[in-house]
């Protein structure tokens, strides 16, 4: 009877196990290969929209470089030069996006005099990298653009960082625990902790309630891709930015709290401006208020003396 009930346990044992391994490995792939926006999709939205400027794109001068991430593969990088200006901007598109759709930011930062750099962040566009880490490894690639950018505008120019939803993240990661090098940084519809933001699309999106399946996850995670998901924790590293962070959000977003955004402008020390635009859902809040945009930014720039002359 006793060798019995061993086998049997030994079997639900077994089987449990191998669902919780199962149930990992499913976690994991939706976050390590979320799946991305096909970049022809992503080319004639922004056309369509009338976002994207092919006339403008095609003829303003432009070189495209690729950089090599620390992380081991390279990334593609187009800089943008419209405008006789070491000024520069990089911007960083969101997760599941590419760098077209960072071109409309592009012409925004123009008419306030500055030229600009787009990029894919890795496992996006053209970019190398396996996997999706939603800011962990690519500060590490923002990194590299940031000092091919400085290698390039040398020290005469005003260097800028943009970032949207993922790359706003990647931004603040980036400021906080990589390098406070930058003028000035932007951050539009970041989230404040990764963790806080999987729990909060869980119970949103699944009838899962617990934090369990969170911390399994991040078991998996740390053993796949080498990470952990408390490494990637913009509420952490915006308390050790000193230079100016312009926060934005707009307050019909539903998947990304504004409430993020609240919570990371609360926490900056020093100078810091936020703006929550009524209008837009998620990273919608340029797309639905594009004058009203480019006036934030305008005053933003104003107020820390950041306005090239």
């Amino acid at each position: 009877m006793k060798r019995r009930i061993l086998w049997i346990t030994s079997i639900l044992s077994s089987i449990m196990t191998a669902g919780v391994a199962i149930l990992g490995v499913i976690f994991t792939n939706r976050l390590m290969y979320l799946k991305k926006k096909d970049d022809a999709f992503i080319l004639n939205r922004e056309i369509t929209a009338k976002r994207f400027d092919e006339a403008w794109f095609n003829g303003v001068e432009k070189t495209e470089k690729w950089i090599d991430s620390p992380n081991g593969y390279p990334v593609k990088a187009i800089f943008l030069e419209p405008l006789n200006t070491k000024n520069i901007v990089v911007i960083c598109h969101g997760v599941t996006e590419s760098k077209i759709n960072s071109v409309k930011y592009a012409r925004l930062f123009e008419r306030l005099g500055f030229n600009s750099v787009v990029y894919d962040h890795r496992r996006h566009g053209d970019s190398g990298g396996k996997t999706t880490s939603f800011g962990h490894y690519e500060k590490k690639d923002l990194q590299a653009v940031v000092k091919a950018v400085k290698e390039y505008a040398g020290d005469d120019g005003i260097i800028g960082i943009h970032g949207e939803s993922m790359g706003a993240a990647t931004t603040i990661l980036y400021a906080g625990t990589l390098e406070d090098h930058a003028h000035f940084y932007i951050a539009d519809c970041a989230f404040s902790d990764f963790t806080d933001q999987l729990m909060y699309l869980m119970k949103k999106e699944t009838p899962l309630r617990t934090i369990l399946a969170i911390k399994l996850a991040d078991v998996f995670l740390r053993v796949r891709d080498g990470y952990s998901m408390k490494l990637v924790s913009p509420r952490e590293a915006v308390t050790h930015i000193e230079k100016p962070v312009l926060f934005i959000h707009s307050l019909l977003d539903d998947f990304i709290l504004p409430e993020m955004t609240q919570e990371l402008y609360a926490l900056k020390k020093g100078p810091k401006q936020m703006k929550l635009f009524e209008i837009g859902a998620h990273a919608q809040s340029f797309n639905l208020n594009a004058e009203e945009y480019e006036r934030t930014v305008a005053e933003f720039l104003y107020t820390y003396h950041l306005l090239p002359k």
